[in-house]
């Protein structure tokens, strides 16, 4: 399914395949696909088909070229105000992204600038081509980076996030795998292969443990220990039958059948 703001949505084996398709806007977030992103992602984590989502752009020049300027030019020329982060009636992109209750993972084909670069950090993990180069230019824009400056000191050491952010350079996929940006670099044409590899490793395990470890570390990250500790949070995998089946397949030396209940 493709969407008129140029979103494509397709589920297949328990993975959500998730393609930002504008290449002739090198993959732009205008207006309109980002809500479609809202409603895309918020739907996943009710809906029983899907147990990971995979995101990337078309092509093989961006994963994502941030915000569609040229649509923010009009909307200025048009005496439109500009619309404020985490303002307004709609659910806020990047957030809607981060808090999904499955798995994500993106797959940064190219390009990976602003607003592609804080949807990318909005997944859990991130697998990048060598070619693809990652940050925040906001600096050279006089933009913001609302969302990314509060999650990339997170992510990377906080005096590699003042660096990115304040010089507003995009750095290379190398670069940015070994201040922890992204977890792996590969070729540009193993980049969808590897990335679709890595879903179906998540999904080949037990969808409720690792939805609860989603759950658990997005709301206990920022808890004293001990209080992180006696979180109850996400799914319950100690009392669902995926536990019972976990145990049996391994004691019957066979592939467990997940039923994710």
């Amino acid at each position: 399914m493709r969407t008129d703001n140029g979103l494509s949505v397709e589920t297949t084996d328990r993975i959500a395949h998730v393609t930002l398709d504008r290449p002739e806007r090198l993959n732009a977030l205008s207006t309109g696909l980002s809500a479609d992103l809202i409603a895309a992602f918020d739907g996943f984590s009710t809906d029983d088909d899907v147990w990971a989502v995979l995101l990337t752009g078309s092509g093989d020049r961006a994963f994502s070229a941030g915000v569609d300027l040229k649509e923010a030019r009009d909307s200025d020329e048009a005496g439109r105000p500009m619309a404020m982060p985490m303002a307004g009636t709609a659910r806020n992109v990047f957030e809607t992204v981060l808090e999904c209750a499955k798995p994500t993972v993106a797959a940064i084909n190219g390009a990976a600038a602003g607003a592609g670069c804080e949807i990318a950090l909005a997944c859990d993990m991130r697998i990048a081509a060598e070619h693809a180069r990652i940050g925040l230019p906001e600096a050279k824009r006089g933009m913001g980076a609302n969302f990314g400056c509060q999650l990339l000191p997170r992510i990377v050491p906080r005096g590699i996030a003042y660096e990115l952010l304040y010089l507003g350079e995009l750095i290379s996929a190398e670069e940015a795998r070994r201040c922890g940006l992204v977890n792996r670099v590969v070729p540009g044409e193993r980049l969808a292969d590897e990335a679709l590899d890595l879903c179906h490793r998540i999904v080949a395990n037990a969808p409720l443990t690792v939805r609860r470890y989603k759950a658990m570390i997005g709301k206990g990250a920022e808890l004293p220990l001990a209080a992180a500790l006696r979180l109850s949070v996400g799914p319950n995998p100690y009392t669902s039958e995926d536990r019972v089946e976990g145990v049996r397949a391994f004691v019957e030396k066979r592939e467990p059948v997940w039923r994710a209940r």
